[in-house]
């Protein structure tokens, strides 16, 4: 049985290349769960695999996407049977292993959770690691002590994926939030998700030189890294924390200790990846109930083979909300 399959091959040193491929099961690696991938989204992880990232994918050829939803075929394990509906994302999926821009991954069984009842495979794909990585932002600050009535939350990044979803999602839990982005005409966009206050990314790039800059925010989500984020860390009030879950912008940044020592603030990591299973279906719940939000302004749909074009648009700093892949 073949398969379609983005794949990226490496023709001459350096040089990368992407082309839609027939592949067989056989060429699968080992794994428990076999499944039919029905979507998948792209991140910037993904461009970065696409495009001979050494440092996400070490060889070639390969197919990059670290999200997969779709239905089990086979299953050599009882927690999954044929027909189950499924969801796959990070660990080593679209890095190192096979991933989600094909119409067939084989994974171990460690790496998959049951779609949540309220949440289909399509809505599922719209969030992917995005999503998930934006919800878990938002619960490692509500762990930290953030509550709506608080002040005003900062999202850096906010017309990519993670950053889009962070707007909503803190939107529809009763937060101000004020959007950061340099793409000033996508200030409605923002708006539309529920920002109350677009800034321009120049804006909170001054003063860098200074040790410390006024307290505005009582959180954060930074999705870019680099001096963007300490400086939104020294714009926290006291007692505020920033999550911090990306790198975009470089990773980086020159940093001293009075925020911490001054204002008792909190810099919080997050990994979306490597966490355990149980954490991410604890996640994956959520979106699907409490906070649930209308992805409809967040997503265009692509084909498999439409994909070469929207990495390089990633690349170019270009995407705008989230990229939901249809597999057919």
């Amino acid at each position: 049985m073949t398969f379609t399959a983005l794949q990226v091959t490496e023709p001459s040193q350096g040089k990368f290349q992407m082309d839609l491929v027939q592949r067989t099961l056989d060429e699968l690696p080992a794994g428990e769960v076999l499944i039919r991938v029905r979507y998948s989204s792209l991140n910037f992880k993904d461009a970065l695999s696409a495009s001979g990232n050494r440092g996400v994918t070490r060889s070639y050829p390969h197919t990059p996407g670290i999200d997969a939803a779709g239905v089990v075929e086979q299953s050599s394990v009882v927690e999954f049977s044929a027909g189950d509906e499924v969801i796959v994302t990070g660990y080593d999926l679209g890095m190192n292993t096979a991933g989600g821009f094909a119409q067939y991954i084989r994974v171990p069984a460690a790496w998959v959770i049951k779609r949540p009842r309220e949440l289909s495979l399509r809505e599922s794909m719209i969030l992917g690691t995005a999503g998930l990585t934006a919800a878990l932002c938002v619960d490692k600050l509500e762990q930290a002590g953030l509550t709506p009535d608080a002040g005003p939350v900062l999202v850096t990044g906010a017309t990519g994926g993670v950053g889009s979803i962070a707007v909503a999602l803190l939107a529809r839990l009763g937060y101000a939030v004020t959007a950061v982005t340099g793409k000033a005409d996508r200030a409605g966009f923002l708006r539309s998700l529920g920002a109350t206050e677009v800034i321009d990314r120049q804006a909170l790039q001054a003063g860098g030189e200074r040790p410390l800059l006024k307290e505005q925010w009582a959180g954060a989500v930074d999705t870019v890294g680099g001096d963007i984020l300490f400086n939104a860390v020294k714009g926290l009030k006291r007692g505020g924390s920033l999550a911090c879950c990306g790198l975009t912008a470089g990773t980086e940044f020159q940093g001293n200790v009075l925020p911490f020592i001054l204002r008792g603030v909190n810099l919080l990591g997050v990994d979306s990846v490597e966490i355990p299973l149980v954490v991410k279906a604890s996640m994956w719940d959520k979106l699907s109930v409490q906070w649930k939000i209308d992805l409809s302004a967040l997503v265009r749909e692509i084909s498999l083979g439409a994909l070469a074009g929207e990495i390089e648009r990633i690349l170019q700093g270009q995407q705008v909300g989230r990229v939901l892949v249809d597999l057919g």
